[in-house]
């Protein structure tokens, strides 16, 4: 029994750790804590975003519409994910704090190809999957060297904030979050915050813990319009409705001419 909790233990815990809990009991130790708060909230976040995005997706397939996405901020979004997954992957760092990479570039790349899809570009929608699918292996498998990938991590930082500021950018142009999910959006801010302190836990690495700061700043300003915008018509509405009154108001009126002997 005491090799069974062990064990479990081992995914959460290093060996000094286990050793504070189960033979001296010392269930206040500070290090030990973090250490396990950190998996915790790393293995929850990737529990998390394996359905972050699925409420976006499913809201594509439901409404057979990509108005609002801006598939520029959609592309650039998924190029700081895919770059993200590959350098913690070929660095060797623990799954838990950039697992959840995984599920948000597959559930990020679906939305990208069902924009083109609903855009009118079915075969460009098809080349874009099959591409994507080839960068990936060729990202991971090897061929490409740590300082590409380290340079790529370098420029995640304006390209997360140019790409979620852009679809900020298009919310305010419209007056409407259009087809976003408040799910998702909402998700993906909370999980970028925690992320902060996964990061400055189990990685130490200052690029990822800058890159997640500023992934926090862009979430929290689409969270915010989300909630601006939640219950009021964008321009489009707002134009039509306004056309119906003037036609109703302009409208002449029948008189009764007079006959005149």
């Amino acid at each position: 029994m005491a090799q069974i909790l062990k064990t479990s233990l081992s995914y959460f815990l290093n060996e000094e750790c286990i050793e504070t809990y189960l033979i001296y009991h010392d269930f206040f130790d500070g290090a030990c804590f973090k250490s396990l708060l950190s998996k915790c909230l790393g293995y929850g976040i990737i529990a998390g975003s394996i359905l972050v995005k699925v409420p976006q997706v499913l809201k594509l397939l439901n409404n057979k519409s990509g108005e609002g996405i801006n598939l520029i901020s959609v592309l650039l979004d998924l190029i700081a994910i895919t770059s993200h997954m590959s350098y913690n992957y070929v660095k060797g760092y623990p799954f838990s704090a950039w697992g959840d990479n995984t599920f948000l570039a597959l559930q990020t790349a679906a939305i990208a190809a069902l924009v083109l899809y609903y855009g009118g570009s079915k075969a460009l929608s098809l080349i874009f999957c099959f591409t994507y699918a080839l960068i990936v292996y060729l990202l991971n498998c090897g061929f490409t060297p740590i300082n590409v990938l380290l340079v790529a991590q370098a420029f995640n930082i304006p390209i997360l904030l140019l790409g979620k500021l852009s679809q900020a950018w298009t919310n305010y142009k419209n007056a409407s979050t259009g087809q976003l999910s408040a799910a998702t959006v909402f998700l993906l801010f909370a999980g970028s915050l925690a992320r902060i302190f996964t990061s400055a836990q189990e990685t130490g690495d200052f690029m990822m813990i800058a890159t997640f700061c500023a992934s926090t700043f862009a979430n929290g300003v689409i969270a915010s319009q989300m909630l601006y915008y939640w219950n009021k018509p964008g321009k489009g509405k707002k134009v039509k409705v306004g056309k119906i009154a003037s036609n109703t108001t302009s409208a002449p009126k029948k008189t009764k001419s007079k006959k005149i002997d």
